[in-house]
């Protein structure tokens, strides 16, 4: 019998020896919005493995300037890179769409790793796939128009989320994609008139994905930005198996 269900993709394709080692060290937890996985230059005190919501990979300017340049959620790990001591990472990471998950320490993550190549090996192939996703962002970020990018951005949402709603305001997609709200404004409406998604103030609802899919084209349809292919896990865990935390970590 396994330890527990899992959403993450990670953790779900564990063998039940694995999982039920690395369930001692694993804490249940929910994580709301804003909550702070990875304060910039901060070591890094914990792992997380998302089973619902989003956390996004900021970077900063010297100006205060924010843009996203990765996504995680139930993909993977986050953050994205580990080793075998503490790591200060350069961005931040945040919970943009709180949902809930499993944290380990990193030094009760380091030690539990040395015996089990099998578990970095998959590590390795997320951090690999993860940064395969920051690389093409980029290049999206250059050669994409901003509506095409907003739907590529909600696709990879709707891959990590439960339901077809994603709770996020104007604002906030103005500050992932690194444009003027405005512009986000102008592209949902664009969305919003091939009648792909309906978009609210603070709820975009997808309407018709495979036509969403289409649209993004080859800002969506490539390795470590689709999660069409992803394998079907478990989508209903209890709530209070996951407990609150404050919005500081």
């Amino acid at each position: 019998m396994r330890a527990f269900e899992s959403e993450n993709l990670i953790l779900s394709q564990l063998t039940d020896p694995e999982l039920l080692a690395l369930d001692r060290i694993l804490e249940p937890l929910l994580l709301p919005r804003d909550f702070s996985l990875v304060h910039v230059g901060m070591p890094v005190s914990h792992y997380y493995f998302l089973e619902n919501g989003i956390a996004s990979m900021m970077a900063t300017s010297p100006e205060g300037r924010k843009a996203e340049i990765g996504v995680l959620g139930r993909d993977g790990m986050s953050p994205p890179a580990f080793t075998g001591g503490v790591e200060r990472l350069s961005f931040d990471v945040t919970m943009q769409i709180g949902g809930h998950g499993r944290r380990v320490e990193a030094g009760a993550l380091a030690g539990f790793l040395i015996e089990r190549p099998s578990i970095r090996r998959a590590l390795s192939r997320f951090l690999l796939t993860f940064f395969t996703q920051v690389a093409n962002t980029a290049l999206s970020n250059a050669v994409h128009k901003i509506d095409v990018r907003l739907a590529k951005w909600i696709l990879m949402c709707h891959d990590r989320l439960e339901g077809e709603e994603i709770e996020i305001t104007h604002e906030y997609m103005a500050t992932m994609l690194g444009v003027r709200r405005s512009s986000v404004t102008d592209a949902l409406h664009v969305l919003e008139g091939e009648h792909l998604i309906y978009s609210t103030r603070g709820l975009v609802i997808i309407r018709n994905r495979t036509s969403l899919e289409a649209f993004a084209a080859d800002a969506y349809n490539v390795p470590g930005v689709t999660g069409r292919n992803w394998p079907q896990t478990s989508r209903h865990p209890l709530a209070s198996a996951y407990r609150e935390v404050s919005p500081v970590q």
